[in-house]
C-alpha cells in the first residue's frame, strides 16, 4: 500500500487498540487484538493508491487539492492532434528555448475544466477541442526557489494541478500564440515522449506521469487522439 496510507493507518490502528473502552469491548467479545490488526491491515491494503496522497520521485499525487496555501492551484492541458502528437509552446518570458504544454492558474470560483478551456484561448487563441480524459487527482510539485520568487514574488513555492487530455478538432491555422496574454513565442506538435524531454528538468517527472496516465486511459495516446 502507499507509504503515506500505511503510516497514517498504522498510527490510527495503534491509537484505537490503546483506547481503554475499545480494549474492554474487545475483551468482552473475546476479540484477538493481533487478529484484528491483521484484518485491518489487509483491508487497508485493498484501498486504491489514488485514495491517499502518494509520492512519485518528488511529485505528490492526491485526489483533492492540497490545502497548503503555498501551492498555486492550476490546470494543464495535453492537447493532442489526430496523429497523437501533443502541442508544446516556447515560453515568451525566458531566455533561450523553454517549452511546455499549455497551463495556468485557476481563478477564484472557477471550475478546473473551465480554467483549462480559458487557458487554451489565452495561450493558443482557440479552445476548439474535445475533452478526452483528466488526471487521476491533483499533481503537486515544487519549483526552484529563485524561480518562485521571480514569478510569484514568493507567494507560492510550487503548483498543484489538475491535468486534462483534449483533442484538437480544428486546423493548425486556428492556432495563434500572439494573444492578448501572450505566453508563447512559438509552438509545434511533438510526440508525447518528446514533450517530456523538452520540458525543464524540475517538471519532467510531472510530464512523464501525466502523459503515462493519459496513455493508459485508452491504450495508446495516438488512438485516443484520433478517435471519434
Amino acid at each position: 500500500m502507499p507509504q503515506t496510507l500505511e503510516r497514517h493507518g498504522q498510527a490510527l490502528l495503534d491509537s484505537l487498540l490503546a483506547d481503554p473502552l475499545i480494549e474492554a469491548v474487545m475483551q468482552a467479545d473475546r476479540v484477538d487484538p493481533q487478529e484484528l490488526r491483521r484484518l485491518l491491515q489487509h483491508a487497508a491494503s485493498l484501498v486504491p493508491a489514488a485514495s491517499a496522497e502518494s509520492e512519485i520521485e518528488g511529485l505528490a499525487v492526491s485526489l483533492q487539492p492540497d490545502r497548503d496555501p503555498h501551492y498555486r492551484p492550476g490546470v494543464g492541458i495535453a492537447l493532442y492532434n489526430k496523429a497523437g502528437e501533443v502541442l508544446v509552446g516556447c515560453r515568451a518570458d525566458t531566455e533561450g528555448e523553454s517549452w511546455q504544454m499549455p497551463q495556468g492558474g485557476i481563478q477564484p470560483g472557477e471550475a478546473p475544466k473551465a480554467a483549462a478551456l480559458r487557458e487554451l484561448r489565452e495561450e493558443i487563441g482557440t479552445a476548439n477541442v474535445d475533452p478526452l480524459a483528466e488526471s487521476k487527482g491533483w499533481l503537486r510539485y515544487d519549483v526552484p526557489a529563485a524561480l518562485a520568487e521571480r514569478s510569484w514574488g514568493g507567494k507560492w513555492r510550487g503548483q498543484q494541478q489538475k491535468w486534462f487530455a483534449m483533442r484538437f478538432r480544428g486546423t493548425d491555422a486556428e492556432i495563434d500564440v500572439a494573444t492578448e496574454h501572450r505566453e508563447f513565442i512559438a509552438w509545434r506538435w511533438v510526440p508525447p515522449a518528446r514533450a517530456a524531454e523538452l520540458i525543464i528538468g524540475f517538471k519532467q517527472q510531472l510530464y512523464k506521469e501525466v502523459l503515462e496516465q493519459f496513455r493508459r486511459a485508452d491504450g495508446e495516446a495516438a488512438s485516443v487522439a484520433g478517435s471519434g
